[in-house]
């Protein structure tokens, strides 16, 4: 479970607090709720390009293979990582592409997002990734590359795209399966590291060893297949004078056969392997990690993550998301020796639901710069969420934020700006069912500061410091109020006095 949920707001969402302090589940659940709660226009062009992507590293199996002779587990090794080059280029140039996009199972299985959101966005990626693959094949036909090598290019592509249709819809079933188990553990692995280069070499291998034992990839097969019956239709068959070949030979590569033996359950297969197989199955074993697992050991292991937000995006209310679902004050009480070595279980068993305020003051994003100050100032507040009439989170705005426009025109009078113009768009929340202790960790302990190690685990502070006295400059620059937030309306506000109270009243 993950404390931080990230609304949908004005602005791309991202997600709040230190991703150092998250699990790989958590990690996914923040990758999968950004890709459903992305603009749709944007997503659809990210898609688009995820689609050319794949496209051009299906061109690059097809040059490599072409013509090879040899070992044949060795040649198909080589075309599996050549066509691991459309991959790397969609997790590290950007894109949608929708067979990793199905990780977003993660966030739906944390109500996170709703299932219409869910599948709308499969079904716009998806469409995306077509479109892309469309464009590349056009211009794949424009080059005129079934010619390369003497017109052996062109029949290894008719080779390929018919053999893929002679799968029985069970085994067609299956292979999408294992393929985007390979294809999502790739994509899982690279949440462990921020480094471009390390990615890369993650993906690598599982792309390598899909391909190479001949898995079935759906966004990969709408171009390949349709590039086979394009060229079975276009090109002429004189340029082959291959002996053994002949245009009757590929007579069942027909769009129809490919919906049906191939498209069909190979996209099935890569929801299920993806979606549910990874996605869902790693999301049940880290419920019940949390639920069960030493809190102490789970939190040790999240310090070892590293951050994949910079430093700057984890001040005040932009985002980086919320620690892994852990007490880390049990830890800090241990490394301290300072007692017992857990959080008294009466914290540990609270969540936000019970401690938010469920009536909170907010503000709406068409006042003015003044009307929202004096407002804030007759509440007492230092914030206030900001909603519309739907009663959906859109931001959040400060005093300071509203007095900063105003130092910013030398206090003058008659300012235009609204609230809606100064808020904070992106916005560190949390859930109803979160944990406070995983809050308060957040509020109150910078681990970068506490634990000073590289992505590689190498100290990098420059003179030795105990814990005790790391701790005490481990403050973190986290807000004092927190929106909570339950598919992307808000339900209550939690504050560090209201946290404050409850704990003196515990310990009282």
């Amino acid at each position: 479970m993950s404390i931080a949920n990230l609304v949908p707001l004005l602005s791309e969402p991202r997600h709040p607090i230190p991703v150092a302090e998250m699990s790989l589940c958590q990690r996914a659940a923040v990758y999968g709720q950004e890709k459903v709660t992305k603009a749709a226009m944007q997503s659809i062009g990210q898609a688009m390009f995820a689609g050319a992507f794949i496209a051009l590293a299906f061109v690059f199996y097809l040059t490599v293979t072409t013509g090879a002779s040899g070992d044949w587990g060795m040649v198909r090794l080589v075309g599996g990582l050549a066509f691991s080059l459309g991959l790397m280029l969609v997790v590290i140039c950007g894109g949608e592409l929708f067979t990793s996009s199905v990780l977003s199972s993660v966030a739906w299985a944390q109500k996170r997002v709703s299932t219409r959101a869910l599948l709308a966005c499969w079904g716009r990626v998806y469409l995306g990734n077509f479109c892309g693959a469309m464009i590349m094949l056009v211009l794949i036909l424009s080059a005129k590359m079934y010619l390369l090598d003497a017109g052996l290019w062109g029949l290894n592509a008719l080779k390929v795209a018919q053999h893929k249709l002679h799968h029985s819809w069970g085994q067609a079933f299956a292979l999408g399966i294992l393929c985007n188990m390979l294809v999502c553990l790739g994509v899982w692995m690279t949440f462990a590291s921020k480094e471009a280069l390390t990615k890369a070499i993650l993906l690598m291998l599982p792309v390598a060893m899909f391909v190479s034992s001949g898995f079935e990839h759906s966004i990969a097969n709408l171009f390949m297949v349709p590039l086979g019956i394009a060229i079975k239709q276009l090109a002429i068959w004189d340029w082959y004078q291959i002996p053994g070949f002949t245009a009757q030979q590929f007579s069942d590569l027909t769009l129809l056969h490919f919906l049906t033996n191939n498209l069909i359950p190979v996209t099935a297969g890569n929801i299920v392997g993806g979606g549910i197989v990874v996605g869902l199955g790693y999301w049940w074993i880290d419920s019940n990690k949390a639920r069960s697992a030493p809190l102490a050991q789970v939190t040790s292991m999240a310090v070892h993550l590293e951050s994949a937000i910079s430093r700057d995006e984890r001040l005040d209310h932009q985002v980086s998301p919320i620690g892994s679902p852990t007490d880390s004050n049990s830890t800090l009480s241990t490394k301290a020796s300072s007692g017992d070595s857990q959080m008294p279980k009466s914290i540990q068993k609270l969540n936000i639901s019970s401690l938010m305020e469920q009536t909170p003051f907010t503000l709406s994003p068409e006042l003015s710069v003044y009307e929202g100050l004096k407002r804030l100032n007759g509440a007492q507040l230092r914030g206030a969420p900001v909603v519309d009439s739907q009663h959906r989170l859109l931001g959040f705005v400060s005093q300071q934020d509203l007095l900063r426009s105003l130092w910013s025109e030398e206090f003058v009078r008659g300012i235009a700006y609204k609230v809606a113009d100064l808020m904070q768009t992106r916005v560190l929340t949390v859930g109803p069912d979160d944990a406070v202790a995983d809050l308060i960790e957040v509020m109150v302990v910078d681990r970068d500061k506490l634990f000073p190690v590289s992505d590689m685990g190498v100290l990098t502070g420059h003179t030795y410091a105990s814990y005790e006295e790391r701790l005490r400059h481990a403050s973190a620059s986290k807000p004092s109020s927190f929106p909570v937030v339950s598919e992307g309306k808000l339900v209550g506000v939690i504050t560090r006095e209201g946290i404050v109270a409850k704990v003196c009243a515990i310990y009282g």
